[in-house]
């Protein structure tokens, strides 16, 4: 009993102890209209020696860096008894105080204007943070708890959203920095509708949809019962939910034409924001973020992989297993909502052929891997650069690329082992997921050899189609279900596309203007009539076959129209160099649709009309 006694008072003093060197952050916004909030963080216990705090540079579900800094201005520094201390900014996002004394209090004031799921809005409506784009963090504390307060709520009808743990008196708890950073918040007059999902052992949790936007409580409510449907068919694949933490899983919805869209995931929460006017009338559309992001809170942000573990808040984030992490669920987006019968056969056929068209008809994908596009996103996640890139041959989304490959794994499969996709997540689930044990690309094929019971399969598959840039055979893989792949429009007369063609390119920066014809703004994919013949970036069009080309491109678009493949056409052009003629050899359309035996005038058999129910039907017992 004495030991009990000591144990008990041992742990008291620890809980103690840890409160004691919290960070606590009051968050105030008397300026929102002009979208600035005034932002404090105290931190007790700084220890003797220079203290070094910053901004972010990375965003957890980004890969890129950004530049948070740049929105954050009138830094101080107090300590004991409000005296000021010496600040000195040693780089664009990062402070010192050399010195000070045990405890230091910094202020400054933080700009946003730009709803997504990365970045910070402000104003009079709402107060939409992202916590990299928010909070300052101080080096070397990184393991210590914070705690967070929200004033000015009752000024505006704010109400608070987010996965961080509620406390009395109104305040809010991370466990720490990574969990702090993980945890976006809204401030908004939101409607809720909230349901339990119970897991096998009879364990409920709460789902909670918090959507600002333009729309009344029945649209909610109803909208709300959509989103239920597909996360209990999401559930249905793994067989389980996670263990959320507190027991709450939470979407931040913030619908307003005015917003920027996004889906950013996160461990127990997910910020979703439609650029849509208002949920009524869009319920369909919106859907797929929700579909996609929810499935997250398994893959990728508990199925982890390692070069994410830890995230790192001050550069970029690469990883080689994004095909994965993002273009499984990308994959698992789509057929959920096929499955829960939210789009048609029809509809899911088309998504599937935008899947298998990426990577069949993509440079990118005919010269690099999954992994390799996988460690692009460093570049290509929401990336902030202005110059021009190649990304039209030598980037494909890791996204899609991992979509179409989980699609032929699924196939294959089911094909070759009377096995299913959900059955090799349920097993990556339960050895990386539920232990939260980080995985790299050898553990997948190891868990594939595994499972299958065939470790050849697995080292071909993943040597060919995962570190190499082979291609599956789709539509060998899709007559098992019944379903053809062909050319979408055969004998159509196809050139390419033109890329950033009026004068913008991928970035949005406007690359000049040329009224004489038609701008070619970015570099154009190696694979089309187009590049073949010698155009590219900085070209401007000014004729085809003899007539006149405009900025719109509606006469080349014309003269294309009247042509078969195989045929000529003859484009004058200028560029710096002067002007020029190239003959463009017409291709036939590479593109490709997807469509089932019967629209196309043939009989499956049983074995096929069973395989593609096998694929599409829902899984909810």
């Amino acid at each position: 009993m004495k030991n009990l006694y000591l144990s008990a008072a041992a742990l008291l003093l620890s809980a103690t102890a840890f409160a004691q060197t919290e960070i606590s952050y009051t968050l105030s916004f008397p300026n929102a209209v002009h979208h600035e909030a005034e932002i404090s963080m105290r931190v007790p216990q700084v220890p003797a020696g220079v203290m070094r705090f910053r901004m972010s540079r990375s965003s957890p579900g980004r890969y890129a860096t950004h530049e948070f800094g740049k929105n954050v201005y009138n830094v101080k520094a107090v300590g004991e008894n409000n005296k000021p201390l010496i600040l000195k900014q040693v780089e664009g996002d990062v402070w010192e105080i050399a010195q000070h004394g045990s405890t230091v209090i910094i202020s400054y004031t933080l700009f946003g204007n730009h709803v997504d799921g990365t970045y910070v809005g402000i104003d009079a409506s709402t107060a939409h943070l992202n916590m990299p784009a928010t909070l300052m963090w101080v080096k070397g504390m990184e393991q210590r708890p914070a705690r967070f307060k929200f004033n000015n709520l009752d000024k505006y009808g704010w109400k608070v959203a987010t996965q961080l743990k509620p406390e009395a008196g109104g305040t809010y708890y991370a466990r720490d920095l990574q969990y702090m950073m993980d945890s976006p918040i809204s401030l908004a007059p939101y409607k809720i509708y909230s349901w339990d999902i119970s897991n096998p052992d009879g364990k409920k949790q709460a789902v909670h949809l918090t959507s600002h936007s333009d729309d009344d409580q029945a649209t909610i409510d109803a909208f709300g019962q959509m989103v239920k449907k597909a996360t209990i068919e999401a559930q249905a694949v793994f067989g389980e939910l996670p263990a959320y933490d507190y027991g709450n899983y939470v979407f931040l919805h913030d619908v307003a034409s005015t917003n920027a869209g996004d889906g950013m995931e996160h461990r127990n929460s997910t910020s979703i924001v439609q650029s849509t006017p208002k949920i009524a009338g869009n319920e369909a559309r919106l859907l797929g973020t929700f579909s996609h992001e929810y499935f997250h809170s398994w893959n990728v942000e508990r199925i982890r992989p390692k070069t994410l573990e830890p995230f790192n808040f001050e550069h970029a984030n690469m990883s080689n297993e994004l095909w994965f992490a993002e273009g499984f669920t990308q994959y698992y987006g789509g057929l959920i909502l096929e499955r829960a019968g939210f789009v048609s056969p029809a509809d899911y056929n088309r998504t599937m052929a935008g899947l298998i068209n990426t990577v069949l008809n993509s440079p990118a994908a005919n010269h690099y891997s999954p992994a390799q596009m996988s460690r692009y996103a460093v570049f290509a996640d929401a990336g902030v650069s202005v110059d021009q890139n190649n990304n039209a041959n030598v980037f494909t989304s890791y996204y899609t690329y991992g979509g179409a490959t989980a699609l032929a794994l699924d196939l294959r499969l089911r094909s070759q082992f009377k096995l299913t996709l959900d059955d090799y997540m349920r097993a990556v689930w339960l050895a990386h997921g539920k232990t939260e044990k980080p995985y790299t690309i050898a553990d997948l094929q190891n868990i594939l050899a595994a499972f299958t019971k065939d470790a050849a399969f697995a080292a071909d598959f993943f040597k060919r189609y995962i570190n190499g840039f082979e291609k599956n055979d789709y539509a060998k893989l899709l007559d098992y279900a019944g379903l053809i792949l062909r050319k979408a429009q055969p004998g159509k007369a196809w050139a390419g596309a033109l890329g950033g063609a009026g004068g913008r390119g991928r970035s949005g920066q406007s690359v000049g203007v040329d009224n004489t014809g038609l701008l070619i703004g970015t570099s154009l994919a190696m694979n089309t009539p187009f590049y073949k013949a010698g155009l590219d970036a900085g070209d401007v069009l000014l004729s085809v076959d003899g007539n006149a080309i405009q900025a719109s491109g509606q006469s080349l678009i014309e003269a294309l129209n009247t042509k078969k493949p195989g045929d000529k056409i003859t484009i004058a052009y200028k560029n710096r160099t002067g002007n020029h003629e190239t003959t463009v050899t017409l291709e036939e359309n590479p593109a490709l649709e997807v469509v089932t035996y019967e629209a196309a005038g043939k009989e499956p058999s049983a074995a096929q009309i069973q395989f593609r129910n096998g694929l599409l039907n829902s899984k909810v017992k």
